[in-house]
């Protein structure tokens, strides 16, 4: 079986998240590496794609400095976003290629694995027609439990899902979360009234994404990852 190289890197600021994402991916689409998942939390901001309609941005860009809330662009779909500790964010760098020609499909996919996950924790979520990202009843509406924003080029992907597992939802009354005004986020704290640590989730996140995808987990650290990364850009050196 084909392996997916895992590697969590905490905390970390996005724009470094995404510099990791940007090498993996030109790796990635020369066959240098095979695919990986990166997984970690961000400190507090929210990304816009080029599409987002700036309404959707509640907050002023001086509140959002009072608030130490970083806003930056992004090439992703999905609207806007908030991003913040207590979210798992998954980012994976896949060669769709070699597994499916089906963006449509890889979106439900991302999906699945979190629906998966929380049914873990004995919550039940599903997908709400028209809408992308997991959701769970909230009374007579639904509430956002996951979001997903996905950018593919040359059916190598990046980007990927954030997850809310005990995430200040009070940040997400700074936007319209992924254009949609009539639904609320949610956590998974919220919702089991319990505190839940975050290194709990993240090894279910990345045993269903793998499982749904064929593919076997492979632990790589943080530094394992940045040398192969040097080597492979010094000298084109592709993993064993």
């Amino acid at each position: 079986m084909a392996t997916l190289s895992t590697t969590d890197l905490g905390l970390i600021s996005w724009s470094e998240a995404y510099a990791f994402q940007q090498r993996l991916v030109a790796a990635r689409k020369s066959g240098a590496i095979g695919d990986s998942f990166l997984l970690c939390e961000h400190p507090h901001i929210i990304t816009f794609d080029r599409n987002t309609n700036r309404a959707n941005l509640l907050a002023s860009e001086r509140v959002l400095h009072q608030k130490n809330v970083e806003l930056r662009p992004t090439n992703r779909g999905g609207d806007v976003t908030y991003h913040g500790p207590g979210q798992v964010v998954g980012y994976p760098i896949l060669d769709l290629g070699n597994i499916k020609h089906d963006v449509g499909w890889y979106v439900r996919t991302l999906e699945e694995a979190m629906i998966r996950t929380s049914a873990d924790f004995g919550v039940e979520s599903f997908r709400v027609a028209g809408k992308t990202g997991i959701w769970v009843h909230a009374g007579a509406a639904e509430e956002k439990l996951g979001a997903i924003g996905v950018h593919i080029s040359r059916w190598v992907t990046s980007h990927g899902f954030a997850y809310n597992v005990s995430t200040d939802l009070r940040y997400f009354d700074l936007i319209v979360p992924c254009g949609i005004a009539d639904r609320k986020a949610t956590s998974l704290e919220k919702i089991l009234q319990r505190n839940v640590p975050i290194e709990q989730v993240r090894p279910h996140l990345t045993h269903h994404l793998a499982g749904l995808f064929s593919l076997e987990p492979r632990l790589v650290s943080r530094e394992e990852l940045l040398a192969e990364l040097a080597q492979i850009e010094a000298v084109g050196t592709p993993r064993g």
